[in-house]
């Protein structure tokens, strides 16, 4: 008897996109005022619905578009080894406003892979704050994906996020979950827990380390390939299983840099792939990825 995983290469580009776009943006705004510039500056942090919405609630202002492409030096799928030696380059245009409204178009790009141009999604959602302190956050969205090559397993996904930051706004938490949807259906948690640290601050830059640690856990369909024999007639059964487990724990170590209205990141990312009953041993993989974002402030 032997076991095999089969783990569909669409549904793990997915989860990888979820962790390429949360970890390798960040957020700057233009020519504000002094008190202004240390609030966005405390508050600049990946392009994550809670900080943008911060900044845009600051200002009291009206529409922000903000552009982002991100790098990364090899690709993985939920942290493990693809077999293929890859970039990845993720690009994003965003419109946020004031109001709590976002609508985001993203998608993602592979070396050697054809189609190269693997899949668009569009997503659209709504942010808010709770309490007095705004500690508490919450971001409900819709996304639908377009694949290049007709897949339509999971075209829909609907997720709900919750946040928690201490007053100092140094430490922090969020919980994501999305139900995934198409001809066929499932479900993850992503986990996300940060630290942010000032290294160098400007009247008009900022550069800030940030740390970050997240889990991956999800619906995964595995398969169990066992042999019957009869006589001499031997044939090959699957015995399919669907389990929710944790799949991944990735560490991100990031600097990020922002002045006037461009940002950058440059970070190392460490995966920790967590083991399947039925998968072989899994190495740890890492990473590095590079991002560059623009924002333009509609007045």
């Amino acid at each position: 008897m032997k076991t095999l995983t089969f783990l569909n290469k669409q549904i793990l580009v997915f989860w990888l996109l979820l962790l390429t776009v949360a970890t390798t943006t960040n957020l700057y705004a233009q020519e504000p005022i002094k008190d202004e510039i240390d609030l966005l500056l405390d508050e600049l942090f990946f392009n994550d619905q809670e900080f943008i919405n911060d900044i845009l609630n600051s200002f009291n202002t009206n529409n922000f578009i903000y552009t982002n492409l991100s790098f990364n030096s090899n690709t993985f799928f939920t942290g493990r080894e693809s077999g293929i030696n890859q970039f990845n380059l993720v690009p994003q245009i965003s419109y946020y406003s004031a109001s709590g409204f976002n609508i985001s178009v993203s998608g993602i790009y592979y070396e050697t892979f054809s189609p190269n141009w693997d899949f668009t999604n569009v997503s659209v959602g709504y942010y808010n704050t709770l309490g007095k302190k705004k500690s508490f956050n919450y971001n409900i969205g819709y996304t639908r994906y377009f694949y290049a090559n007709g897949w339509d397993v999971f075209t829909n996904s609907i997720s709900l996020s919750l946040g928690l930051r201490n007053n100092k706004r140094t430490l922090g938490t969020k919980l994501t979950t999305s139900y995934l949807f198409g001809t066929d259906q499932s479900f993850q948690i992503i986990s996300r827990s940060y630290a942010n640290l000032n290294l160098v601050k400007g009247k008009s830059y900022s550069l800030k380390f940030r740390p970050q640690l997240s889990f991956i856990i999800a619906q995964q369909t595995t398969a169990l390939e066992q042999l019957n024999t009869q006589g001499e007639v031997t044939t090959i059964e699957y015995i399919y299983n669907d389990i929710f487990d944790l799949l991944n724990t990735q560490v991100n170590i990031p600097l990020s840099l922002a002045t006037k209205s461009w940002d950058f990141e440059l970070g190392y990312n460490i995966n920790l792939p967590s083991r399947l009953e039925t998968e072989p041993k899994l190495s740890t993989t890492a990473f590095v990825n590079l991002s560059i974002g623009y924002l333009i402030d509609l007045k």
